[in-house]
């Protein structure tokens, strides 16, 4: 490992070009905070002229892993590559000293985790409609306890229904059949947002595709970008052998697949790495590979078929936010866009710094709450200014922590959700979503 790292911080030659791209050097102004100073810092523990102490340690833990600077840097230094193979020792050093083990361990042993999350589902519903909501925050606990107050404030507001929905092995395409595809359902996408999950399955049967969703559990993308590699291989082991030898008689391998579908930025960033994640396994190497190879986000595989769906009109204007692990991790851009362009009435607007992370970076905003506030609000600002009916990014981190800093409750969607109304024919009527995002009433049709 280090002699990979060594090759890798080799490669920086501290030109400065991702000082500006980087969340965490604009809020602080500290070169240790920045891309190029995290890389000294970790080649100077590396050479053995510095200790991993709390400090150096730090800076490293509070770096989002956002993937901004990857863009911005004219070397194609791979910080995404650095920063994954250093964590794991700033966790191994760092975790006991940093103070909030306890309530990381409680994030860990919650998210990955479907049938815990439907649990703390039916505790939100609870929470919010029996005034236990109210109670809390008039006892002033939410300010005293920071992290709880962020895990509160960004807490999905969803549906039993929704909490328990569930998918078919298999669906059918409409017409004539185009392709078969896996679809990862995710975590929390399964169990707050399974309208997503519906609306993505819908939209590629439209366009003649076989649906295959498999059972499964997490990826391990929240435990990759947090440094609990031991813990990410062994979710990734878990989600390729669903795929490849899956227990449903209805369900198609992987070998027979044309695409692992995937509708979540940071899940998808993490998937198509799962080959050199797993590269020094001799049983699962080959097979991680053969996974990574075939994953493709929902926007990648639309936009590679034809469009046979008719596109119904939508008379809105919609702001469109690059996911951090979209854009920079999977380099996925203007896939999305052309997507959305692509329907009749449908006004993409672009805010300024659309591809500067909003602070949500897996757990970074319910770990480190503060910086995210801060973030979240400069994203929020800069959607605002445009003037959007709609916002539409294709995460759900950043979808949550963009709908807390907003000013006004504009509603904030995956854009297959766009996507899927107007296959469908829906007027997505903005007020009646702005009432939805606010706490009352339902989705406009």
């Amino acid at each position: 490992m280090g002699e990979n790292l060594d090759d890798l911080t080799a490669k920086c030659v501290h030109c400065g070009f991702c000082l500006p791209a980087c969340p965490t050097y604009a809020l602080t102004g500290d070169e240790n905070d920045s891309p190029r100073g995290r890389i000294h810092l970790m080649r100077q523990v590396l050479e053995g002229k510095a200790e991993l102490d709390d400090a150096v340690a730090g800076h490293v833990d509070s770096c989002l892993g956002c993937l901004s600077c990857v863009s911005a840097c004219p070397s194609g230094v791979e910080y995404d590559r650095i920063i994954e193979e250093f964590r794991p020792q700033v966790e191994e050093a760092y975790a006991e000293r940093r103070g909030d083990k306890a309530f990381r361990e409680l994030v860990f042993g919650l998210f990955p985790h479907p049938a815990r999350l439907r649990v703390a589902a039916l505790g939100a519903v609870a929470y919010r409609r029996t005034g236990g909501a109210a109670l809390v925050r008039a006892t002033g606990l939410l300010r005293r306890f920071p992290k709880l107050g962020a895990m509160e404030a960004l807490m999905p507001d969803t549906t039993l229904r929704k909490a328990w929905s569930t998918m078919p092995t298999s669906s059918a395409p409409e017409g004539e059949q185009r392709a078969t595809v896996g679809m990862v359902s995710g975590c929390v996408q399964r169990v707050f947002f399974s309208d997503v999950n519906a609306a993505t399955a819908r939209v590629l049967r439209a366009e003649g595709c076989q649906v295959v969703v498999p059972n499964q559990g997490c990826c391990g993308a929240l435990s990759l970008h947090a440094g609990r590699e031991h813990e990410a291989k062994g979710y990734a082991r878990r989600l390729i052998d669903a795929f490849r030898r899956p227990a449903e008689p209805a369900a198609v391998p992987l070998a027979d697949l044309d695409a692992v579908v995937v509708n979540v930025a940071g899940c998808g960033s993490t998937l198509k790495q799962y080959g050199e994640l797993l590269a020094d396994d001799p049983a699962y190497a080959a097979p991680a590979a053969e996974f990574a190879a075939k994953v493709r986000d929902i926007s990648e595989v639309l936009a590679d078929l034809e469009p046979r769906a008719e596109r119904h009109p939508i008379e809105a204007r919609v702001a469109y936010h690059d996911a951090c692990h979209l854009a920079h991790g999977q380099g996925v851009r203007t896939q999305p866009r052309r997507l959305l362009a692509a329907i009749p009435g449908l006004d993409v607007v672009e805010p300024a710094e659309s591809a500067f992370c909003c602070g949500s970076a897996g757990v970074h905003n319910l770990v480190r709450p503060e910086a995210a506030e801060e973030l979240g609000r400069r994203k929020a600002a800069r959607i605002t200014a445009t003037h959007p009916d709609l916002i539409a990014t294709g995460n759900p981190g950043c979808l949550l922590q963009i709908q807390r800093h907003l000013p006004d409750p504009t509603p904030v969607v995956h854009p297959i959700e766009i996507i899927d109304a107007s296959l469908r024919g829906l007027t997505l009527n903005p007020a009646r979503l702005r009432r939805k995002a606010g706490g009352e009433g339902e989705s406009g049709s």
